[in-house]
């Protein structure tokens, strides 16, 4: 199996352990740079010789927001291609339809449990080709913590 490199910033310490200790029980052949901010996400984004195949941005950090963060990667031709999910506590509507306008595949809503978590991250990581599909199939079964999804 092949490895897949995931980029996630969040600067909350408690909500990364959990999300890259779900990772490895997913899957050991996923590689999970991680960052505190969108300054330092942007750094590892152009430090490192593989691109990530996916994004996860926090929506609130210091230094560096997810929001300009998101702006930039969509706006530099070498990362735009990259799907980008916003993840947050947040489930204010207008942070929605904001992530989608900026270029984001979809919106996460952080959940509380490592099982939840485990879940929405098994089928978020094993999409292969078809990662909008996966999102929709998790929205459309009734998922608490995916939201709106880029329907392009």
């Amino acid at each position: 199996m092949s490895e897949k490199i995931i980029l996630l910033a969040d600067d909350d310490t408690d909500d990364t352990e959990m999300f890259c200790e779900a990772l490895e029980e997913i899957d050991g052949n996923i590689i999970c740079h991680c960052a505190e901010n969108g300054n330092e996400a942007w750094k590892i984004l152009n430090q490192i010789t593989e691109k990530p195949q996916l994004i996860f941005l926090d929506l609130n950090m210091p230094v560096m927001n997810g929001w300009d963060c998101l702006k930039l990667i969509k706006n530099d031709d070498r990362y735009k291609d990259i799907p980008v999910i916003m993840i947050s506590t947040s489930s204010h509507k207008n942070d929605m339809e904001t992530a989608l306008k900026l270029g984001s595949i979809c919106y996460f809503v952080k959940p509380n449990s490592f099982t939840d978590l485990k879940h929405i991250l098994q089928h978020i990581t094993n999409f292969g080709h078809n990662l909008k599909d996966a999102l929709h199939k998790l929205k459309e079964s009734g998922s608490k913590h995916i939201f709106i999804c880029n329907e392009d």
